[in-house]
């Protein structure tokens, strides 16, 4: 009955008035030190259930504030009830639930609370110890900084002492949790504790050695900047320690012969003989191996020494007797790959001989665990250097195929030795393993058998994966000499049986049909008879619609086969059916259904009947579409194939498909592949000249739009876009009819020079002329030159534009008759420089170097001309074309831009600068060598004296950071001090300027401000490893007091720092806290226009995004500050709203972390 009362307690909570749950709760609380061990159960358990269901929105916080202040005056005095043992973990259980839960409502009680959970951890009882030690976890992360020092030196002058070994072991235990459940406070203690704790390593105690590495790991895992110098102590410590097994002599001679040979059972009794149930040193070993790993996946900067100081002992230790600890040294050593595939400058380091010597005798062993942590580490190796495993393959084959047939196997360990069999194969050559085939067929072929699904669906994986090795295609192919026969029969008869099963998993399924697709794709002409079935199998497959898109999938594949498979049986009603799958609604089987027929159209053109095609024909008009451009794109490549496979077909539905292509061609969301492809098509329909459109008609058609009017109102305004895309297709067209090209050209000049012809036709036609021109087809016209001299002086600034792209476009076709002309033009021609330097761009980006060697010279020496133009639009052209240029022939150009950077004015150097900016591209070039050498001159110039000249440095800074990394990582740490000088706000860059009546402050630091913070949100994607985040977010905390746009960036950077490396912030999180506060809860003075309130509002809605992301971080609101601030935002219903809003536009977010009730 009683039992029944507690569990009708929770829904009682939250539905009784406050008084009724205080006298329940006095009741229970009387009732947990009673003396009847049965009442004292009952009612801990209904206080248990009470503080799970106390309310913590800020409605009901006063009850759960008196609830808890009842709970725990009581608590503290039954856990001083000495002679009672049952009743002290009773009451320190709740009070760790209840700490756990509800710390930020007891805060006026965490002094007492310590008071008495101190003396708990020197009980006789060392249950007593463990749960006092649990209690003080949940109390250090939101106590005051006073009560966590209090706490910090208690153990301190304790463990002075000297005590008794059982109490330092309680002592350096709860040191380890502090740490855990603290975080980034210990750090400030760590000068203190570390010798402390290194010293206690010494004393010959298993357990508190291993409470010893638990608390070094601790330290590691939470405040890495700290135990910066430390870790040379830590890392030596736990190398002598991980091999530290006094009861065990691991014979020598024994590791350096190759003693696979020995028996097992052998190897077992020998094991039997030194274990010892009193022998804790694996504890030992284990604790200082999870250290090692800890310091692995924390401090990636140390890579390199780690490969010299850990790796060797790591390798050593794959010996290690104890399974467990076996497994953890597997771990350790897997993190050390992992680290490296994260930064692969690394790979040389790694000792793939020793890897594989110390390892390749461990995948025969018994031990199941220590089996799947081998396999676990090679994977993993496989993944970080691909191919180096190759010459070592004979040495692991044995280990694979032991785990695939040793019948003691369980399930787990053969799926592991199939995944890592699978990734071998995927990053090695298929001639390393054709030596073996007959030993590795037959295991796989027995997994595909096994009657659980997972095992029969990685290993139809890995016999896709075999089907390449025993008969490569492409460049493997040509090395070739292996007979596939032998093996064939094998390997189809498995996979034909999982085929023709209908009963099966789904994932079995669409592996069988993919397995038996590469084999046919393979191995076709050896299958002879059974082919036939196979495709109807497939044609089957087809029509399903669980396994319809793995069979397109195949089908495409096999289309593409070099064996030439012949398809007719199955084609017609393989095409009726692919028909029916444009019409789906499932994109990825409408684009797998498009590349499936490109093929067949492409491989099997003669197989297919004009009929065969209808279904798909039919389809094929309403896919062209912006809504979807990948799905046109694809489409669009289909039809080209088509009109050069099967124009007949194609004749049928360009009237229909046609309109929908020019649609796309005047959509201004037309670039790129889509644009190709169009183009693409659009000769291959000249060419194919089936079409009822002829050239003229498809020209008419392009440029039709260009001649109507345009209104705004019905949407008829042409997007910019659109002029180039139709100047690409128009030059497309013309260049597959030759003989068309002098009219049209005509055409087109006419066009320009006509006074009635409508603005955007005449753009059209000048962006026409500079697409024809770029093929080389104008030659040097003087017309031409006349046409766009004349466009330069129309009083329109598109026509302008125009006739400034065509004008670069024709000296791309033609250097030796435009490039003289346009370089000339721009010494002349003061006036139209900033159009001309735009049509020398366009010719530098689009020459190549070796055509635009002869030019070098002239173009360099203008350019240096106007290097120090006061127009900043016209500098920056400059400099983007001096940048292009050096990117051309580095060798020669670099080090004449370095030289400039001595000799020029400020503007000049701001120009240099910019330059370099243009030379860093997001692809490798060839400058990147030689600019890794240079870029710390260039950045040298974050120190010069113009304000200017360190605005574009930081510019080019960010550029490097964003586009190539690896560029600037070494020069951190010289650049990062002048960066972070540059986010300060400088008083003598403000200034007053009066505007009538009025006073308007001027910031001239702004925009230099402005891009220091972009570098640094851009070196927090780029290079963290690089950064000392504590440093980093000194200067976030002054940026999030700063200007309305440095703010918005700041909170941005807050919330990236929050996943990033949340320890870091919530170490900083107090002084965080009140700038985000103020932000949210600053109001715009009454009467402001409205563009105040707008980007108040968005400064808060940012602000408010970061908060959010704060409050996800499950111990943040652990914090006094954060907690007062999630309360007040729960409590006032604007801010509650603006919270929800910014978590609802961001699809969800941290709500458990903040309930809003």
């Amino acid at each position: 009955m009683r039992i029944t009362r507690e569990i009708l307690l929770a829904p009682l909570v939250s539905k009784v008035k406050e008084p009724q749950v205080e006298t329940m709760v006095d009741t229970l609380c009387s009732n947990m030190t009673s003396d009847k061990e049965q009442l004292r159960d009952i009612s801990s358990m209904g206080l248990k259930t009470v503080i799970a269901e106390l309310p913590l929105s800020s409605s009901g916080l006063t009850l759960t504030v008196s609830v808890c202040k009842k709970i725990t005056s009581q608590l503290i005095g039954a856990m001083g009830k000495q002679d009672d043992v049952s009743v002290q973990l009773e009451a320190l259980d709740i009070l760790s639930d209840m700490l756990g839960r509800l710390s930020g409502a007891l805060v006026s009680f965490h002094g007492s609370l310590l008071s008495s959970l101190l003396p708990q951890l020197t009980s006789p009882r060392m249950a007593v110890r463990k749960r006092s030690i649990l209690a003080l976890g949940h109390l250090v992360p939101c106590c005051s900084p006073a009560l966590f020092s209090q706490l910090t030196e208690h153990l301190l002058t304790e463990l002075s002492k000297g005590p008794p070994t059982s109490n330092t072991r309680t002592y350096i235990q709860c040191l380890a949790t502090v740490s855990r459940q603290g975080g980034h406070r210990v750090g400030e203690h760590l000068e203190k504790l570390i010798p402390m704790v290194v010293k206690f390593t010494g004393v010959e105690d298993d357990e508190l050695r291993e409470y010893c590495f638990q608390a070094f790991e601790a330290f590691i895992r939470r405040c890495p900047k700290e135990m910066s110098p430390h870790v040379a102590t830590v890392t030596q410590l736990c190398l002598k320690f991980m091999t530290f097994d006094p009861n065990y002599n691991y014979d020598d001679t024994e590791e350096e012969e190759d003693s696979m040979d020995i028996e097992d059972g052998l190897d077992e009794e020998s094991d039997d003989e030194y274990s010892d149930d009193d022998d804790m040193s694996w504890k030992v070993r284990r604790s200082s191996i999870k250290c090692l790993e800890a310091l692995i996946s924390t401090r990636r900067d140390l890579l390199l020494s780690f490969y010299s100081s850990i790796c060797p002992t790591l390798l050593t230790r794959f010996k290690e007797r104890e399974e467990n600890v076996r497994a953890d040294v597997f771990a350790a050593f897997s993190t050390l790959l992992r680290q490296t595939r994260v930064g692969s400058s690394h790979h040389g380091l790694i000792l793939v001989p020793a890897i594989v010597k110390a390892i390749h005798r461990q995948l025969k062993e018994k031990s199941i665990k220590s089996r799947q942590g081998c396999f676990c580490l090679l994977t993993e190796l496989a993944h970080t250097v691909p191919g180096a495993l190759e010459e070592h393959i004979p040495a692991l084959i044995p280990g694979i195929v032991f785990s695939l047939t040793d019948k003691s196997t369980s399930s787990t360990m053969r799926i592991d030795a199939l995944t890592f069999f699978h990734v071998l194969l995927l990053s090695h050559p298929p001639q390393a393993f054709q030596p073996h085939m007959q030993v590795l067929l037959p295991p796989v072929v027995a997994c595909v058998e096994d009657t659980f699904y997972k095992i029969t669906s990685e290993a139809l994986l890995v016999t896709q994966q075999l089907v390449r090795v025993i008969r490569p295609q492409g460049q493997a192919a040509a090395a070739g000499g292996f007979d596939p026969k032998p093996f064939v029969r094998e390997a189809f008869s498995v996979t034909m049986k999982r085929l023709k099963a209908t009963d099966i998993d789904q994932e079995v399924k669409e592996r069988a049909i993919s397995c038996m697709g590469h084999m046919v794709c393979h191995l076709g002409d050896h299958l002879g008879a059974e082919l036939q079935g196979v495709l109807a199998i497939f044609l089957e497959r087809l029509k399903n619609e669980i396994t319809r898109l793995t069979a397109v999938r195949t089908i495409t594949l096999i289309s593409a086969s070099p064996l030439k498979t012949d398809l007719t049986s199955i084609l017609p009603e393989a095409l009726s059916v692919l028909g029916s799958f444009l019409r789906k609604n499932q994109r990825a089987l409408k684009l797998g259904t498009l590349a499936c027929l490109t093929a067949l159209v492409t491989h099997h053109a003669a197989s297919i009947k004009p009929a065969a095609l209808e279904p798909v024909l039919s389809e094929l008009p309403a896919l062209v579409d912006e809504t979807d451009m990948h799905v046109s794109q694809v489409s669009i490549t289909l039809l080209t194939c088509m009109a050069k496979a099967c124009p007949s077909s194609l004749a049928k539905i360009s009237s229909s498909v046609l309109p929908g292509v020019f649609r796309l061609v005047h959509s201004p969301l037309l670039q790129g592949g889509a644009l190709v492809a169009i183009v693409d098509f659009l000769q291959a329909l000249v060419l194919s000249k089936t079409s009822n459109l002829g050239y003229s008609q498809l020209l008419k058609s392009l440029t039709e739009p260009f001649h109507s009017p345009q209104s705004p109102a019905d949407g008829s305004v042409i997007h910019r876009q659109s002029y180039h895309s139709v100047a690409r297709c128009v030059a497309a067209l013309s260049s597959a009819s030759p003989k068309e090209t002098p009219s049209t050209v005509a055409g087109l000049i006419q066009e320009v020079k006509s006074p009635g012809s409508p603005e955007p036709a005449r753009v059209l036609a000048l962006l026409c002329l500079g697409e024809v021109g770029r093929s080389g087809s104008l030659g040097g016209s003087k017309e031409v030159q006349g046409v766009i001299l004349d466009a330069f002086t129309s009083t329109s600034e598109e026509v302008k534009t125009a006739a400034s792209c065509a004008l670069g476009s024709m000296a791309v076709g033609s250097l030796k008759d435009y490039l003289p002309f346009l370089l000339k033009e721009i010494s002349a021609q003061p006036r139209r420089q900033y159009l001309l330097l735009h049509s020398l761009k366009e010719v530098i980006s689009a020459c190549p170097a070796s055509s635009l060697s002869p030019h070098v010279e002239s173009i360099w020496a203008l350019l240096f001309q106007n290097c120090e133009c006061q127009e900043e639009g016209t500098r920056n052209l400059v400099a983007e074309c001096l940048g292009k240029l050096t990117l051309g022939n580095p060798a020669q150009l670099l080090p004449r831009l370095k030289q400039q950077l001595k000799a020029g004015s400020p503007l000049a150097r701001s120009t240099v600068v910019t330059a370099i900016k243009f030379t860093i591209v997001d692809h490798p070039a060839l400058i990147d060598s030689l600019l890794k050498d240079c870029i710390g001159d260039f950045l040298k110039t974050l120190q010069d004296e113009d304000i200017n000249v360190r605005r574009v440095a930081l510019v080019m800074f960010n550029s490097a950071a964003h586009n190539k990394p690896s560029l600037i990582r070494g020069l951190l740490g010289a650049v990062l001090p002048h960066l972070y000088k540059e986010t300060q706000i400088r008083k003598d860059l403000i200034r007053e300027v009066e505007m009538g009546p009025f006073k308007h402050t001027v910031d001239d630091g702004l925009d230099v401000r402005k891009a220091a913070f972009e570098c640094m949100y851009t070196l927090l994607d780029s290079c963290l490893e690089g950064l000392d985040v504590l440093q980093f977010l000194d200067h976030v905390e002054e940026g999030l007091k700063d200007h309305y746009d440095i703010r918005m960036l700041t909170f941005l950077m807050l919330a990236r720092l929050v996943s990033l490396c949340p320890a870091a912030v919530l170490q900083r999180l107090d002084r965080l806290v009140e700038p985000l506060k103020a932000t949210c809860t600053t109001k715009v003075k009454a009467g402001s226009v409205k563009q105040e309130f707008e980007k108040q509002e968005e400064l808060r809605r940012s602000a408010m995004r970061a908060v959010a992301a704060l409050l996800a971080v499950p111990e943040v609101e652990r914090s006094p500050s954060m907690a007062d601030f999630a309360n007040q935002i729960r409590s006032n219903a604007d801010m509650a709203s603006i919270y929800q809003s910014v978590q609802g536009g961001e699809g969800g977010g941290p709500t458990e972390s903040m309930d809003m009730s």
